[in-house]
């Protein structure tokens, strides 16, 4: 396999009118670390995350996408992709950087979510009470609530899919893993990687019409029976559970849907699904004009997803979303 500019989801900032709730959920339930604050934004990591933070959760007037943030592999990648976006005429320059990482350039997709790429990196150092003896993990596995181990990936609600799918092919350099059409003209997913993952960017259809809006972020488990636990959990304590545990077709994964308290969809992975290694991977096409393909792609076993899933994204449009 030819290798990527762009190697890795490094981190992606989400907006909430809530953040006392939303750090709530993201540290008492899902296990996750703060590694700093800085005016209205706090950081946070899983506990196999390897860099300063993962996730950024900043104070706004309502729920949405801050943005999200792609690792390249060199220097020089970083170099390729930069000059690729100023031909698109989607780039907007350099930003001097944030905490846990160093300069960015800052784009966004055609259909205008924010988003950067980086390079240089702070990784995270465990102070002495939180080291595991496990050399291949930074921090001892958190004792609140069910920890999730790291990010996963994310996926952007788009009122057309196909320019943005080929944005990310053709621009940034990743790979169409999945494709879930509707006859022979109209694409209405996409799911794209940079690596052996099915997908560490998802495009769905909005079926309000609306542009550059975030459909939800993705922690992963890797033991499907977390979900389990976690929904437990998400009863107790007034969590909304807007679907599963269940298993998807597309990428094979068990998954749950919930939303933090701030308004945002989260996932959780029960696990990766299936791996690519095959270099001529050809695109899983599902056509859901097929009735098999239609029932099959998005659910294999578990509950049907709920009409909200289709019509919630955050900015929320008021007037349509279920939620």
């Amino acid at each position: 396999m030819e290798g990527f500019d762009i190697t890795q989801l490094a981190h992606a900032e989400i907006y909430t009118p809530n953040p006392e709730g939303t750090l709530w959920f993201f540290t008492e339930l899902l296990g996750m670390e703060i590694t700093a604050r800085e005016g209205q934004s706090v950081y946070l990591r899983a506990y196999e995350d390897w860099y300063h933070h993962s996730l950024k959760v900043t104070e706004a007037r309502e729920a949405g996408l801050g943005h999200i943030a792609w690792r390249t592999a060199s220097p020089e990648a970083l170099a390729r992709r930069v000059q690729a976006l100023e031909a698109s005429g989607l780039g907007q320059g350099w930003s001097e950087g944030d905490l846990g990482h160093g300069p960015a350039y800052r784009f966004r997709t055609p259909d205008g979510h924010q988003m950067e790429l980086l390079f240089d990196v702070a990784y995270y150092e465990a102070p002495p009470e939180k080291r595991s003896k496990l050399k291949n993990r930074p921090s001892k596995r958190p004792l609140r609530g069910v920890p999730v181990r790291r990010i996963d990936h994310v996926n952007c609600l788009c009122a057309e899919v196909t320019p943005n799918r080929r944005f990310f092919e053709e621009v940034l350099g990743f790979r169409l893993r999945e494709q879930k059409v509707r006859g022979e003209g109209e694409e209405l997913g996409a799911w794209l990687s940079v690596s052996p993952l099915v997908h560490e960017i998802g495009l769905m259809r909005d079926a309000s019409g609306s542009k550059g809006r975030f459909h939800h972020i993705a922690f992963w488990y890797g033991y499907p029976q977390h979900l389990m636990d976690l929904a437990d959990l998400c009863m107790d304590y007034d969590i909304s559970i807007e679907a599963g545990p269940g298993k998807h077709g597309t990428t094979q994964a068990y998954f749950m849907y919930v939303f933090e308290p701030g308004g945002t969809r989260v996932e959780l992975f029960g696990d990766t699904g299936y791996l690519i290694f095959d270099p001529t991977w050809k695109t899983v096409v599902w056509d859901v004009t097929n009735v098999n393909d239609l029932e099959k792609s998005t659910i294999w076993f578990g509950g049907q997803l709920p009409e909200t899933f289709y019509t919630y994204g955050t900015p929320p449009v008021r007037e349509k979303a279920g939620v």
